[in-house]
């Protein structure tokens, strides 16, 4: 009697021991994400996170976010080996669905490995390489493109003319490959584009709603023409919001991204062709996260 106790008291003991084995090796093959300020990307576009091992991008696998922020999934099965040898977490924008097995140009969050556990930040050089804390804005109300002095608070153009003459407005770092500024103005309601654009100081890709005249040298727009379904132009800027963000490219979204580093509240009595300060939004507005092996 005294020994079949003791023989299962042994079993019992071995078994716990394997058990504990097993969810040990679960454990070391898991990178688990915790992340916080990522947006919808809808149905054509979807998040990948990739590892560095030996220098090279290993996925990690794709998941998407919904409207409320929260992740599909936290947790990917990795290889033991290679999350051993990871030195770095990147998080990309990918197509979905995605034909090409090497990461996309798209980087939005990365991290260095300290142990096991790795701080994912938009600054890091692996991700877009600054976190826009340091940009400054200031914009005027002007129509200059459609040769009427009646509308003059129908457009925004990103300059500062404080000086007498007129210079880029923009205070704005250089953007990676992937990556690119657009402005916007928020009509009631509606955010309407003012162009994309890689440099503040040079004119932007589009002048949908501007008259035929030229504009300054600088990223802007008049509202005067080829209003959007349900507004009318000439419009009126005074008491809008105006927004610089920064875009995947390709861009996921006829409206903003979620990067806002730049942002104008309009007085509803604000002067036009008179400088206007934006405020920097960009801590508000910066994803972070954190990756662990």
């Amino acid at each position: 009697m005294t020994n079949n106790i003791f023989k299962l008291m042994v079993l019992g003991f071995a078994m716990i021991m394997v058990s504990c084995g097993d969810d040990d090796k679960t454990t070391d093959n898991q990178l688990t994400l915790n992340l916080a300020g990522l947006a919808d990307l809808g149905s054509d576009y979807a998040y990948e996170g990739w590892i560095l091992v030996d220098g090279s991008p290993k996925t990690t696998g794709v998941f998407t976010v919904d409207v409320d922020g929260i992740a599909s999934k936290t947790s990917f099965e990795v290889s033991e080996d290679d999350l051993e040898d990871a030195t770095a977490f990147i998080l990309t924008i990918e197509p979905s669905p995605d034909s090409d097995p090497a990461p996309s140009a798209v980087h939005i969050l990365a991290g260095d490995f300290s142990t096991d556990n790795a701080a994912l930040t938009v600054s890091h050089s692996a991700a877009i390489g600054t976190d826009f804390t340091a940009s400054t804005g200031r914009y005027i109300l002007a129509t200059p493109t459609d040769g009427m002095d009646n509308n003059e608070e129908s457009g925004v153009w990103f300059l500062d003319n404080s000086s007498g003459s007129a210079v880029a407005g923009l205070t704005i770092p250089t953007l990676p490959e992937g990556w690119a500024y657009e402005g916007w103005a928020v009509i009631d309601g509606t955010p309407v584009t003012t162009g994309t654009f890689i440099s503040a100081s040079g004119v932007d890709a589009a002048s949908t709603f501007s008259g035929s005249n030229p504009g300054p040298g600088c990223p802007g727009e008049d509202f005067v023409q080829n209003a959007p379904s349900g507004l009318t132009f000439p419009t009126n800027l005074q008491g809008a919001t105006i927004v610089v963000s920064v875009e995947p490219v390709p861009d996921n979204s006829p409206t903003p991204f979620l990067l806002k580093p730049l942002v104008g509240m309009t007085a509803a009595d604000a002067p036009v062709h008179s400088v206007l300060d934006m405020a920097n939004n960009a801590a508000a507005t910066n994803p972070t996260g954190t990756a662990s092996k």
